[in-house]
């Protein structure tokens, strides 16, 4: 791929064999699902994992490899000195493909950031409909993933490109980290506090965007807001356990969490901030199929008298969510709290 740049002026020349068909109905109509909703599900891909865990890794320096299911993978260099390395992408999340490029680069750039590292170079990843989208929307999807890309002062240097029939994008990215202040699924402790940095509610009203048009400008924002900050105050607060909330919703992620951890999770449902309007379209019946499996998933580990409407919340479908943290962080909610591992990994009241 030509047509990014590193951290300065923004590319707006290349390449247009394909630039003069009219586009005919929404990017998100091109797509099959959403953003993070169209992760494999949870427990389809443990099973593809099973065998695999612990296969490529040949002596202690990898510190994080597959075992636990983290964000990132992460190898000491040398010293203290440790390298993350992760990738992300997804189809459209939205129709402005300039929002999408940002939500998918703050989406990518997370994982970093959820293991308390600093994103240091990234490449793209671009599956686009070359017969049947102009490169102009390709061109303004790149220029969106460039502009968070500066904002996070990482490089964008490159990447790669193949002609897909369903458009998808995202960044792999390379960070660095203190293997001292490593933020770990693993490491959460019983009596720890649980801290949620962004509220929920994206995925419902990015399925009710892509089925009825209506746009939600504060979802987007969200969105588009990288975590960097959050993880610089959990560091600040001597957390040393996180995870990012995306594709599997809140209950799924901190399933992982506990399990990996060895604990059980307490969640007080009225404490979860959420985003205006996201119980409403949950009620109004605006789910996605990622949210339903989500629900499927992590019910045989589930203690609760919630009623449906507030269960689906907590295991909506994030794209871009926030960080979910064994510790309590200045600035944002404490959601909950750990406990001894109990009969099961997850309880909501």
């Amino acid at each position: 791929m030509r047509s990014v740049a590193h951290c300065g002026p923004t590319v707006r020349r290349m390449p247009e064999p394909c630039c003069s068909q009219s586009v005919t109905g929404r990017l998100t109509s091109y797509a099959h699902g959403g953003g993070c909703a169209c992760k494999i599900p949870p427990g389809e891909l443990d099973e593809i994992l099973a065998d695999l865990v612990g296969a490529s890794s040949f002596d202690s320096r990898l510190l994080v490899g597959l075992d636990t299911g983290d964000d990132a993978a992460v190898v000491r260099i040398d010293g203290d000195m440790a390298v993350l390395a992760t990738a992300d992408f997804f189809p459209p999340v939205v129709d402005d493909p300039y929002d999408w490029g940002r939500i998918a680069a703050a989406n990518a750039l997370s994982d970093v950031y959820a293991m308390g590292g600093a994103p240091l170079v990234a490449v793209n990843l671009l599956g686009w409909p070359r017969g049947v989208l102009p490169w102009d929307m390709a061109r303004e999807v790149l220029r969106g993933g460039v502009d968070v890309c500066q904002a996070a002062r990482c490089y964008l240097a490159g990447g790669h490109s193949v002609d897909d029939p369903e458009p998808k994008y995202g960044l792999a990215v390379t960070g660095i980290v203190s293997a001292a202040h490593l933020l770990r699924n693993d490491a959460a402790r019983a009596g720890l506090p649980i801290t949620l940095t962004k509220p929920l509610g994206v995925g419902t009203l990015n399925h009710r965007h892509k089925v009825t048009g209506e746009r939600f400008p504060e979802a987007v924002e969200w969105m588009v807001t990288l975590n960097d900050e959050a993880a610089r105050r959990a560091l600040d607060s001597g957390v040393e356990a996180a995870t990012d909330v995306t594709g599997f919703g809140l209950l799924g992620h901190l399933m992982k969490m506990a399990r990996a951890s060895g604990v059980s999770a307490v969640i007080d449902s009225a404490a979860v901030p959420r985003v205006q309007g996201a119980i409403e379209s949950l009620r109004a019946g605006y789910v996605s199929g990622g949210t339903r499996r989500n629900l499927a998933w992590v019910e045989p580990e589930l203690e609760t008298s919630l009623a449906e409407d507030d269960l689906l919340l907590l295991v909506d479908a994030q794209t871009s969510g926030g960080l979910l943290i064994a510790g309590e962080v200045p600035g944002y909610p404490v959601i909950g709290e750990l406990v001894p591992r109990a009969d099961r990994l997850l309880s909501v009241r």
